[in-house]
């Protein structure tokens, strides 16, 4: 029979010279970088770590693929920006991801791994958190004297007929409404939750459990609990006020506010008609919603620019200027909302198309647990360097994507990786931060 497949292609010449192309290159890979992610998650022992406290029932003795190995290869796949389990039919092969996951021969197919990733339950869930907060914990050299945890939602669309699927008004599709908790850059908490159910539901009972297991560790140490208007709830911030918490939350607006900060806002607004220059200034009141028990401190920021005014305002029993605490504290928390990007857009944390419920919330820990192997690399191995701050995507293109030629023998496993790297002093640097002792 004729072989029609075709073998090679030629491009324009170049001066000359033919230009052929053909996949006869051998054992090379785009992502000779990979073995920095293997570098960092033996540093912390995260994937061991979580390995551990996952059961796996299957009859080991018909097993190729270890827990170990599975976890790793989907992690590890994550991180270098293969989303799709289907992705793991041709990367199962590529000899740079086999060495980091320390295998010597072909990796899990993605039939196996999607058997893999639904057999997770909530027990697993919950045990994997719990690795995420040691490895929090343990990532402190001293005391800390202060933690300010971020609370947010964010949705996630969903495409199917899956387990939990709600439509939600705001965001006006169906989707689900995971809860994520970060400190800084560094991930806690990634809750996936159904979309019909108010943005705050079950953040009271998670900040508890994070503020007892982190005073268990650092009995002295001042929590600070930060987050938008849809936290703000009475029973949070009386929990909080009762267990020496900080709190800023921000505070939606309503018509009593309105009225308290009319005068302010209408001194903004003739400033603004004399001048025509943006006016931003800032105050505190007492005010006590109908649930509340007690009236509360409330900053509020009375703003007046060209588009008419724009009052906002904070809840906090936090002391200090009302203007810092806004400018410096509150505002502090949009952060986070690069690191939820940084989740969904770089790591595929809104891949959540698995039909059960369980499975869904394994993938969404899935790329959290590829987040904390790449923001490892970033906060350990990159600080004081040009990446320090870079977006994980960014991270990932200089340091992970990068050519190499594998050469495997039964004594040595040699990655050449490409010349014209542009980084290549620091990709030694980022490797000699990240191995132990």
């Amino acid at each position: 029979m004729t072989d029609c497949t075709q073998r090679s292609f030629d491009f324009p010449e170049v001066k000359k010279r033919v230009v052929e192309v053909n996949f006869e290159g051998g054992e090379i890979t785009s992502d000779g970088g990979v073995m920095l992610l293997r570098q960092a998650d033996r540093l912390i022992g995260l994937s061991k770590a979580v390995s551990s406290v996952l059961e796996d029932n299957r009859r080991q003795t018909s097993c190729k693929h270890d827990g170990l190995s599975l976890l790793r290869q989907r992690i590890y796949g994550l991180a270098s920006g293969y989303e799709d389990l289907n992705d793991h039919q041709k990367l199962r092969h590529d000899c740079a991801i086999q060495t980091a996951v320390e295998r010597t021969e072909p990796l899990a197919s993605s039939s196996t791994l999607c058997r893999w990733e639904n057999r997770s339950d909530s027990l697993a869930a919950w045990r994997i958190h719990e690795v995420m907060v040691e490895q929090f914990i343990a990532s402190f050299d001293g005391v800390p004297k202060e933690l300010i945890l971020d609370f947010d939602a964010t949705d996630d669309a969903v495409h199917g007929k899956q387990e939990g699927r709600f439509f939600h008004g705001y965001y006006d599709h169906y989707c689900f409404l995971p809860l994520y908790v970060f400190c800084h850059d560094q991930l806690l908490v990634s809750y996936l939750r159904p979309s019909k159910i108010d943005g705050a539901k079950h953040a009271w009972a998670i900040l508890s459990l994070l503020v007892k297991r982190l005073r268990k560790a650092w009995p002295e140490v001042h929590i600070i609990f930060r987050g938008d208007s849809g936290f703000c709830r009475h029973k949070m911030l009386t929990w909080c006020e009762r267990h020496d918490v900080g709190y800023i939350v921000g505070i939606a607006k309503n018509q009593r506010l309105n009225a308290m900060t009319a005068q302010w806002q209408q001194k903004a607004e003739s400033h603004f008609e004399q001048t025509s220059e943006k006016v931003r200034q800032f105050y505190e009141l007492s005010y006590a919603a109908k649930s509340w028990h007690q009236p509360r401190r409330i900053i509020a920021k009375i703003e007046h620019t060209d588009k008419g005014g724009n009052p906002r305002y904070v809840v906090t029993n936090l002391t200090g200027e009302p203007q810092h605490l806004y400018d410096k504290l509150y505002c502090a928390r949009g952060d986070m909302e690069n690191r939820i990007k940084e989740q969904q857009l770089a790591l595929f944390a809104d891949r959540t198309s698995c039909h059960y419920w369980w499975a869904n919330q394994f993938r969404l820990l899935l790329s959290s647990l590829a987040y904390i192997l790449l923001e490892t690399i970033r906060r350990v191995a990159l600080k004081d360097t040009e990446l320090a701050h870079v977006y994980v995507n960014t991270l990932r293109l200089k340091l992970i994507k990068i050519g190499a030629v594998i050469l495997r023998n039964t004594r040595r496993i040699r990655l050449l990786l490409a010349s014209s790297c542009p980084y290549q002093q620091l990709f030694f640097h980022v490797a000699a931060k990240l191995t132990p002792g």
